[in-house]
């Protein structure tokens, strides 16, 4: 899954809710390599969570279509569809995730909640019954949104607000977040198709079965190392009984049927409503603008703006895990003389371009100094570089198709994972500091929805779009060179549209960099 700083991949960052944020005086904990000692705590509790997510992530498509369609390739585009889905809902219980943290329960209580319900989702879908599978993908969902917003915010409470050491101890994080999405796929993969199966038949299961157990190690680690935060992410006062607790777990079961039918209703229908419920945010934050005057009136404007650009790259940056995922298993020559590259390997190369080149990115936008883009212009080059991972896929589709094996070579599908991850490290990182310095000081926490929505249509629509590119026929050179020729056109024009009318949404932001 994509970064999102911290995160390299999931929903990260701040708190999803206004009040959240660091105590002025934390703790006064034994400090490790320079940091508070429970960072490492949540460094692995993360990296496991992250092993788990990432682990089934290139695994997903490739088991609808074999276990529940008999490896025939019309079933591509319905996995394309439930992937899509679930991605966006992924995205969008974010949003509850940090009200029910600050407001009821507490960190430390919703997470370890949302580690449960992620690990029971993540062995239910290792069982052979479509019905099954989907409820396995809603508790997931469920508890992703208890567990992945709230991890982070647990990381910023460990320092004071003027901490120097802050950015740098989420950078240590962030790099757990990426350890565990590089090892993830590498381990899973090898398990599918080296030791319980083979590179021809998988043992998907087994894939699911060790992402579970890499759950379990977050819940088993966060629990018994939780004692050195020294009561930081503890329940509200007044709710230190376990009343809530139960009640907030009661209500996840009573959610699961709920997140499995808008796993069920189709992706065009739940577009229609995650559409619906971003318009009304849309509203109400322009609302309240407008009430705060011209200036705050400008900067809603201008976040929604970015919102939109935002849906666009997400869209087809997500294809990782969909249409991507098929182009490998179909198009792409991965052969290397008696050795293939595991399909599940392609899922590995973000994090590593992540981590390779996230320094360089960070030490160039400070070597530019007065002529560092701003925040449209860095949105406007993710765009654009998006879009150029599509053209070199255009170019490989069009002219490097081998006439016997009608596969591409390995090195491009290889390059454009990298082409992303630099789009993606210039869009990602600022997203959610924008929206805190953006959106109306009564309503961050609706801004942070409003970020988290846009996401979550986006990556419905990139099941959407991977489904049109696999077609009911399944992939091919054509269909496959056809989609990516619109996802070519649909990025980079509206990436150098951004990057032209950037002056105009910077004036709407005031100030803001």
């Amino acid at each position: 899954m994509s970064a999102q700083v911290p995160d390299a991949a999931e929903p990260m960052g701040p708190p999803l809710h206004a009040p959240g944020g660091p105590p002025a005086n934390p703790p006064d904990f034994p400090q490790v390599m320079g940091h508070p000692k429970p960072l490492w705590m949540l460094f692995m509790s993360e990296f496991w969570e992250r092993f788990a997510f990432y682990g089934i992530r290139w695994a997903l498509v490739l088991y609808i279509v074999a276990q529940f369609y008999g490896g025939d390739a019309s079933g591509e585009q319905p996995a394309g569809f439930i992937y899509g889905a679930y991605l966006a809902l992924v995205y969008a219980t974010a949003i509850f995730g940090g009200y029910v943290a600050d407001r009821i329960i507490g960190y430390q209580r919703s997470i370890l909640l949302g580690a449960i319900f992620m690990a029971a989702g993540l062995f239910m879908i290792s069982m052979p019954d479509q019905n099954v599978f989907k409820l396995g993908l809603a508790t997931i969902v469920v508890g992703n949104g208890l567990f992945k917003p709230n991890i982070s915010t647990m990381v910023g409470k460990l320092y004071a607000p003027a901490d120097e050491r802050r950015d740098s101890g989420f950078t240590i994080f962030y790099m757990g977040i990426n350890a565990g999405a590089l090892i993830a796929p590498v381990l899973t993969g090898y398990l599918a198709e080296k030791v319980f199966g083979s590179e021809g038949t998988p043992a998907y299961k087994v894939v699911f079965i060790a992402a579970g157990v890499g759950m379990l190690i977050s819940l088993v680690w966060f629990y018994f190392g939780r004692r050195q935060l020294k009561g930081i992410g503890l329940p509200p006062a007044g709710a230190e009984g376990m009343g809530r607790t139960w009640m907030t777990a009661i209500g996840g079961v009573l959610a699961i049927p709920l997140i499995y039918f808008l796993l069920t209703l189709g992706a065009d229908t739940l577009q229609y409503i995650l559409t619906a419920l971003f318009i009304g945010l849309a509203v109400m934050l322009i609302i309240e603008g407008v009430r705060n005057g011209a200036v705050a009136r400008d900067k809603v404007i201008a976040m929604f703006i970015i919102f939109a650009f935002n849906i666009l790259f997400w869209m087809f940056f997500e294809q990782a895990g969909s249409s991507f995922t098929f182009l490998s298993d179909k198009i792409v020559d991965r052969d290397f003389g008696g050795w293939t590259w595991p399909n599940a390997w392609f899922q590995s190369v973000n994090s590593v371009a992540i981590i390779v080149f996230a320094p360089i990115m960070a030490w160039l936008w400070v070597r530019l100094g007065r002529a560092n883009p701003s925040i449209p212009r860095k949105f406007g080059l993710g765009l654009i570089f998006n879009g150029l991972a599509f053209l070199l896929l255009m170019f490989a589709l069009g002219s490097l198709v081998d006439p016997q094996s009608l596969k591409i070579p390995f090195w491009t599908l290889f390059a454009v994972y990298v082409i992303q991850s630099i789009g993606e490290l210039c869009l990602s990182p600022i997203g959610l500091s924008m929206v805190t310095k953006l959106a109306p000081v009564r309503l961050v926490g609706l801004g942070m929805g409003g970020w988290f929505l846009s996401t979550a249509i986006g990556n419905n629509l990139s099941g959407i779009f991977a489904g049109h590119v696999s077609g009911e026929g399944g992939m091919n050179v054509q269909s496959a060179l056809s989609g990516y020729t619109f996802g070519f056109w649909a990025l980079v024009i509206p990436g150098v549209l951004l990057f032209l009318i950037a002056p105009l949404i910077q004036r709407l932001m005031h100030g803001v960099k």
